[in-house]
């Protein structure tokens, strides 16, 4: 399916040719997706309240995601000795769903759209974003025919609750998205890390999550709890949707985006909550977001969600290996 690799007859150096994610194939055709993982750029930023900019995200994730495609089928972990994503783990890239400046609805429909074709292919939907608002829409998809799998906890790490019911007549912004995930009836539950000092969410807000079935942490207390204290406050087996928007790292390390809070998480943090989370859960679907490149400078921001991204996805596919029970759940 692929000439990704040093055997296809070219070294193919990240610098070199078009900055698909990871240089994975792109599929314009959404209705001939053939892969184990799609993934979808939603670079809408017409949700955020501060720093614009998010938009350009799929953009520089993508192209930051070229520095992790040297050749080699699969990437060897000499800690966990062994190898992720090798060849067999199918990934394509769909493009971008269209963007309609000023008009969120049709925007937000369009995402949507991706979401379900990815579903309707029996592959991983994995959506770039754009702002948080675009979580509204991909959780929507699960609502379709697409989606034959019980229903789904989500798993939200960021610096802030997003559970703003509505405000000034705003129900579809990037601080809405978790209040209206939790309105749908296919999600079972949500857990909340990162959950940190100033909040886009008033205090009955909280009040709120927490009545609809949200468990909110912070940073601190999920640092008290330990990884295997975080991962095991999820339902036990329960499949999993995780949403993970950048700020909740700390802007020493994750500088660019629209709404930074000092004292977030550091990599490994992230990155073995999200090992222990895959390997004990099937995960059904994710979203990274706001991710805003013109406020990071030297590129370190999207190298991390690419980094993370292409992490989290040989975390999922090396346990569906080892577990098939981990498989199969998130379409027909």
């Amino acid at each position: 399916m692929s000439t990704h690799g040093y055997d296809a007859g070219r070294l193919d150096l990240p610098f070199v040719g078009i900055s698909t994610f990871g240089k994975r194939p792109f599929v314009a055709d959404w209705h001939t997706i053939d892969a184990d993982v799609a993934v979808l750029g939603a670079p809408f930023d017409a949700g955020t309240q501060f720093r614009a900019g998010a938009r350009f995200g799929p953009r520089g994730v993508r192209e930051a995601s070229t520095l992790f495609s040297f050749g080699h089928a699969g990437a060897y972990d000499h800690e966990d000795d062994a190898t992720y994503l090798p060849a067999e783990v199918r990934i394509v890239d769909m493009g971008d769903a269209d963007i309609i400046h000023t008009d969120t609805a049709q925007s937000h429909a369009n995402i949507e759209t991706g979401v379900r074709a990815a579903l309707a292919a029996g592959a991983l939907p994995v959506v770039i974003g754009g702002d948080h608002s675009i979580n509204i829409p991909c959780i929507r998809a699960y609502g379709g025919p697409e989606y034959t799998g019980q229903s789904f906890h989500i798993l939200q790490i960021d610096a802030h609750l997003d559970f703003v019911d509505e405000r000034h007549g705003v129900r579809h912004g990037h601080g809405n998205p978790m209040r209206r995930a939790a309105e749908m009836e296919y999600v079972s539950g949500l857990t909340q890390v990162g959950i940190r000092n100033v909040s886009s969410t008033a205090r009955e807000g909280y009040a709120a999550a927490r009545a609809m079935g949200s468990n909110i942490i912070s940073v601190r207390q999920a640092r008290n709890m330990g990884t295997r204290g975080v991962a095991n406050t999820l339902p036990e087996g329960a499949p999993v949707y995780i949403t993970l928007d950048i700020d909740a790292f700390c802007p020493s390390i994750a500088p660019g985006t629209g709404t930074p809070s000092h004292g977030g998480f550091l990599y490994y943090e992230v990155l073995e909550l999200l090992q222990a989370v895959a390997q004990h859960h099937p995960i059904i679907g994710i979203d990274l977001v706001e991710v805003s490149p013109d406020h990071d400078p030297a590129g370190v921001t999207s190298i991390l969600a690419a980094q993370i991204l292409l992490n989290l996805l040989g975390f999922i596919f090396h346990a569906r290996r080892s577990n098939p029970a981990l498989a199969g759940v998130a379409s027909r």
